[in-house]
């Protein structure tokens, strides 16, 4: 005989089961999640490989134009990939985030599950579990479009192809998902403490592209407690992490500010302090 809490348990996980389901089924039916993950393998492409091999064949400059050759070439597939995650890889995550959140509002949908079925908590959960899962196809789209854009700069060039061992990608990867994901869940955060998408998503891009460089290139140099903050931030955590593990210096946000190791411990920090604020939002207020 299995004992009422057993049953209970099963029945939950069944539950949360059906709904990553349907939540992710509704992700894949959604045109704007499709246009951010071109968005973000076009721009990841386009300032990654294409502009810096423009430079590099006119012998002009460019963005990264001035690491040459070696730096497009198969064994740096790890940092090219993971390096726009810290601002505007970063930025398009949050804006998934916000999508698969902050609509519910405006469509009505919160209102009604949480009507029907008042565990909150579930629901909530299988929205952050399928986001999650959405960003780390995004990670894994853009590595392999950049292991693409790799290969065919070696072969235009005729250079030998040497990759990143198993364990260098398996970190690479990992890496960036766990930024992604930060990002994906801060952008949850938003849509559920302004109850929309709009505001939640112009906050965001304004932190993300303006307020945060500002913060990094003229307020730190200038201000030693702004420099102080800075190590407490999220966005210069993912700048640390993705130049330990071998992302350039040239790209936006990307910052060697602390060690790789202390860098993902905040980071995972940050992600777990997103996804317990949404919950705390979600438990304490009406759904409108």
């Amino acid at each position: 005989m299995h004992s009422p809490r057993r049953l209970s348990r099963s029945g939950d996980a069944t539950r949360l089961a059906d709904d990553i389901r349907a939540e992710t089924t509704k992700l894949v039916r959604r045109p704007a999640i499709w246009a951010l993950l071109a968005i973000a393998i076009g721009l990841s492409l386009t300032f990654t490989y294409l502009i810096p091999y423009a430079g590099y064949a006119g012998g002009t400059g460019g963005p990264r134009a001035d690491r040459g050759l070696a730096a497009l070439l198969p064994d740096q597939l790890v940092g090219n990939s993971i390096g726009g995650l810290p601002v505007f890889l970063g930025a398009l995550m949050l804006i998934l985030g916000v999508l698969a959140v902050g609509s519910e509002y405006a469509s009505g949908t919160w209102k009604t599950v949480v009507t029907q079925d008042p565990a909150r908590l579930r629901v909530y959960a299988a929205k952050l579990v399928t986001v999650c899962l959405a960003a780390l196809a995004g990670v894994l789209a853009v590595f392999a479009v950049g292991a693409v854009a790799s290969i065919a700069v070696a072969l235009a060039e005729s250079r030998t192809m040497t990759w990143p061992g198993a364990g260098d990608l398996l970190a690479g990867v990992g890496a960036g998902w766990l930024i992604a994901a930060m990002w994906t869940v801060l952008g949850a955060l938003s849509g559920i403490a302004l109850r929309g998408v709009a505001l939640p998503v112009g906050l965001g891009l304004v932190w993300l592209l303006a307020v945060q460089n500002l913060l990094a290139l003229i307020a730190a140099p200038l201000l030693g407690w702004v420099a102080q903050l800075q190590k407490a931030l999220p966005g210069p955590h993912a700048g640390s992490l993705v130049a330990a593990l071998g992302a350039s210096g040239d790209t936006p946000g990307v910052e060697a500010r602390v060690s790789g190791d202390r860098a993902a411990l905040i980071v995972g920090g940050y992600l777990l302090v997103f996804a317990a604020a949404g919950d705390a939002l979600l438990r304490r207020r009406d759904i409108l």
